[in-house]
């Protein structure tokens, strides 16, 4: 019995894990754009 399913798993979860942060991170980071755009006074120049 190996163990390479369980080491091929492990590997797909952390590649989906990082996948979802970065998604997560860029979706905050427009909308913080989006937001900072609305208020910031130097944006209208």
């Amino acid at each position: 019995m190996t163990h390479l399913t369980y080491i091929i798993a492990a590997y797909a979860l952390a590649v989906l894990v990082g996948t979802v942060f970065s998604v997560d991170a860029w979706a905050r980071m427009s909308r913080a754009r989006r937001r900072l755009a609305a208020i910031d006074p130097r944006a209208n120049r």
